[in-house]
């Protein structure tokens, strides 16, 4: 099978496009950066940035589309150009190839009832997020394609992280990490190589379309998640809880004094961010058991994560 996979330089990407070559699958790489700017070869690879068009490319039976901008501040205008308008670029670049699209749990709206959330819950009402509103109108322009397939994780973690764990090491003041409200709320939170085993069921499963929740078996206590993540880092892992409004407050402020609003750096402290750390935010992954044949093995506790 020929691939093509976009944002290949990145940790999620990176990770596809390795379990790719390792099954013999034939892999054609895009990310934004030139080839020379990488920090490992990449098979058949070519520097494209989505928002500057569409381009000739080779032909592929299955695009993994994994290239967006990810961040929790900014204006809207600059998460559109990436994820909207870049998805309608791979899409209109690869006119016959199935489309697998690496989506986002934030895609759902603020409010849902209580409980697991499944595909069939609201999406793009994300009042703090333009992540979250763009990539669920990318979606939409997924699933009108024939046999387009948008997989949904959340906290994508695991060995070469370069978001989750490099956040958290970098919030710690003085030996503890702030963190705003109780920590009792439950998330689930997305293995790397759990991840990459749905991918792989979404390529060679021609059949199946559609959105999928992606998420490890096990469902986390927010404080129990970060201690876990502190300790494996080797640091001390100990907890500020901060009160819920007094946090909202000052990221309110902060939000409206920053300076810039060129993503995805922002603020340390954002509505986004503080409405992530203090919401219960479940994934009902039977969908994905149920038609990917999805069976994730590793679990935020797991040794490799």
């Amino acid at each position: 099978m020929i691939v093509a996979v976009t944002g290949a330089s990145g940790f999620v990407g990176g990770a596809i496009v390795r379990a790719l070559l390792a099954r013999g699958h034939e892999v054609h790489t895009y990310g934004q950066r030139e080839a020379a700017a990488l920090r490992a070869p990449l098979p058949n690879y070519i520097a494209w940035n989505l928002t500057h068009g569409r381009r000739t490319v080779p032909r592929a039976d299955v695009v993994v589309h994994c290239a967006a901008l990810v961040g929790d501040w900014g204006d809207e205008t600059w998460y559109h150009a990436a994820n909207v308008t870049g998805t309608q670029v791979v899409l209109e670049s690869f006119p016959s190839a199935r489309v697998v699209y690496v989506s986002t749990s934030s895609v759902y709206s603020d409010h849902q009832p209580p409980g697991p959330i499944a595909e069939t819950a609201s999406t793009g009402d994300c009042r703090y997020s333009p992540y979250g509103r763009t990539k669920a109108q990318a979606e939409r322009l997924v699933l009108a394609r024939d046999g387009g397939v948008v997989l949904r994780p959340h906290l994508v973690y695991g060995p070469g992280d370069t978001t989750l764990l490099p956040r958290v090491l970098e919030a710690r003041r003085l030996g503890m990490l702030p963190v705003p409200g109780a920590g009792s709320n439950t998330l689930s939170v997305t293995h790397i190589d759990n991840f990459v085993q749905a991918v792989l069921s979404a390529c060679d499963r021609r059949g199946v379309s559609g959105a999928f929740n992606i998420a490890d078996a096990e469902v986390a206590r927010r404080d129990e998640l970060l201690r876990v993540v502190l300790a494996r880092a080797g640091v001390n892992p100990r907890l500020l809880h901060i009160p819920q409004a007094v946090a909202w407050t000052t990221a309110t402020v902060m939000e409206r004094l920053w300076p810039t609003r060129v993503p995805p750096r922002g603020p340390r402290l954002t509505r986004y961010v503080i409405h992530q750390l203090t919401s219960d935010h479940v994934l009902d992954i039977s969908r994905a058991r149920a038609e990917l044949d999805y069976q994730p093995l590793h679990t935020f506790r797991s040794t490799s994560g």
